[in-house]
């Protein structure tokens, strides 16, 4: 299932080059949230994989952008202990300012198939970058 968001382009980060054949880009996005008379402000951290991780340098800082992304859970086992996260996988990020289309296709890309390769990479014994 496919989600859409649109936010403010807070961070990026560099891109981690976690296997041979895998890498990651992580990015942070601005939104707010209007509850009648209150406005709260959301930070939602995002991920790009392989060939997506360069869709992010053609994107300034505070843009506003349009990210299509897919809900990846993934289950992570180390030293008998078990734990379950998730990851928000961008695969298209679109400019959203002024309502103009601003060469959105630059940031376009079609969207990524989740192979054995991703699987041996999520579940590789060096893949160790949880926060715990």
């Amino acid at each position: 299932m496919n989600y859409e968001l649109t936010g403010r382009l807070l961070e990026k980060f560099p891109t981690e080059q976690k296997s041979e054949r895998f890498r990651k880009r992580e990015f942070v996005i601005e939104t707010n949230e209007n509850s009648g008379d209150r406005t709260f402000t959301n930070y939602v951290k995002f991920q790009t994989t392989n060939d997506k991780c360069d869709i992010l340098d053609r994107i300034n800082l505070n843009e506003q952008i349009k990210i299509t992304f897919n809900i990846r859970g993934n289950r992570w086992e180390k030293d008998g202990r078990v734990s379950y996260f998730t990851n928000l996988e961008a695969w298209k990020i679109e400019s959203a300012g002024a309502g103009k289309p601003n060469s959105q296709d630059a940031y376009s890309q079609e969207r990524p198939q989740y192979t054995e390769e991703h699987a041996a990479a999520d579940n590789s014994k060096d893949f160790d970058d949880l926060p715990f």
